[in-house]
């Protein structure tokens, strides 16, 4: 998925808000409090001396108007490798995918766009889909960390996204993994700037309006995160809670 346009330039202007309530240069901000680092194939570092992000605030005019800004930033996406900001994987099945966690978990992905013919990933009539995808991935990882000697059913799974707080997303997880969902601050991350985009990489007009007009009554930096309509979650429980699809 490529989003469109209009997801980045939401960026830009939630980071002039921030920059002005922390009273930070906008480069700060656009590093730390926006998904374009990523987006332009940076990596995850956020290294404010990599190539590719000090050739976009080389370019940046701090004294550009905002439109000026959201059309720079466009342009220059427009050279960068962007199919290096998808997560690196090990698996995928269907919707669902698994990232090694240099500490030996995993982390859980969701990639709306899987073939659905049409239909919503989470539409109802999926439910019984996204179940079997992710217990046959679940499965698969049993069986690779049982080949390296791994006790398997004790590695933990990890999951975080602002999709933990929508019901039919919800429906898909076993009880205990969501049980432990807690509220993440993750400025900088797609599970979070993701609610404004379709599953088509559209931006979500509704959600976008009301985020721009919350920050615009924002009195302090420390407000921006909770004007966000949804937030990001950070989940896990162990393989066995997921083998066992226990939901009580």
């Amino acid at each position: 998925m490529r989003p469109e346009r209009a997801f980045y330039d939401l960026q830009v202007r939630f980071a002039h808000t921030a920059a002005r309530l922390a009273e930070r240069p906008l480069a700060a901000a656009l590093l730390d409090c926006t998904n374009l680092y990523v987006r332009f194939g940076a990596g995850r570092a956020f290294d404010r001396m990599h190539p590719l992000w000090a050739a976009y605030i080389d370019g940046l005019d701090e004294h550009a108007s905002v439109a000026q800004q959201c059309e720079w930033t466009w342009r220059y996406l427009q050279r960068c490798p962007t199919h290096l900001a998808a997560p690196e994987v090990i698996l995928t099945v269907g919707c669902f995918s698994y990232a090694q966690e240099p500490h030996g978990e995993v982390r859980l992905h969701f990639n709306a766009q899987a073939g659905n013919n049409g239909m919503s990933a989470l539409d109802s009539r999926q439910l019984a889909a996204r179940q079997g995808e992710l217990r046959t991935l679940i499965g698969q990882l049993r069986g690779r960390l049982h080949e390296s000697g791994r006790a398997s059913d004790d590695v933990l799974v990890h999951g975080t996204s602002w999709l933990y707080n929508v019901p039919a997303y919800r429906r898909i997880f076993p009880v205990a993994y969501l049980a432990s969902a807690r509220p993440v601050s993750r400025l900088r991350a797609l599970s979070l700037w993701g609610q404004f985009l379709d599953r088509n990489g559209c931006v979500r007009n509704d959600a976008a309006a009301m985020l721009l007009a919350r920050i615009d009554r924002a009195s302090a930096f420390t407000d921006l995160l909770s004007c966000f309509p949804l937030q990001a979650l950070a989940v896990q429980a162990s393989v066995g809670v997921f083998a066992d699809r226990k939901r009580t």
